[in-house]
């Protein structure tokens, strides 16, 4: 299954894994943007404390989305092993850091309340570029890829500080 293609006879193709993965962001964003889950999701990541005082169930809300969260987590295991074709339990060790980038830069608040499925998708898109741009240049270490992660992270971060403070 994981090295099924599906494509046209010029040559094109897509993997299932994409499939799979362009699945569960419209789920999400469909459940995030159009269901009372999600907005209970936004109300409590904003304020977990106004939102019990709206009476929403918070502790049922957050329950479900750590086991959303682990779902999630056992589907990308399995296309990365799709990917890698082995099952090796080490293999994402240290992408940390990647997912928290990629979530700041495609728009979503740290302190909570704020942000979209697809702006996380851009988030990753940004950063396979520039992951695949300095692996491709020849002339950088690998590691620089971990240390503009980093910078735009802090950029990024530092932006939504910048911004917070000034709507305050």
């Amino acid at each position: 299954m994981s090295q099924e293609r599906i494509g046209d006879p010029a040559g094109n193709f897509v993997s299932i894994s994409v499939l799979i993965a362009f699945a569960v962001v419209l789920v999400a964003a469909y459940v995030l943007a159009y269901t009372r889950f999600g907005r209970n999701v936004y109300a409590v990541g904003g304020n977990a404390q106004s939102a019990l005082l709206m009476g929403l169930p918070v502790a049922r809300t957050r329950i479900a989305v750590y086991t959303i969260s682990g779902l999630c987590s056992a589907i990308g295991g399995i296309l990365l092993s799709f990917y890698t074709l082995s099952g090796a339990p080490l293999i994402a060790v240290g992408m940390e850091l990647d997912v928290i980038a990629a979530v700041v830069i495609g728009g979503t608040v740290l302190t909570g309340g704020s942000g979209y499925v697809f702006g996380t998708v851009l988030g990753v898109l940004v950063l396979g570029v520039i992951q695949t741009l300095i692996t491709f240049d020849g002339s950088l270490n690998s590691w620089w890829t971990k240390i503009v992660i980093g910078g735009l992270l802090f950029a990024f971060i530092l932006l939504q500080r910048l911004i917070g403070i000034r709507f305050k």
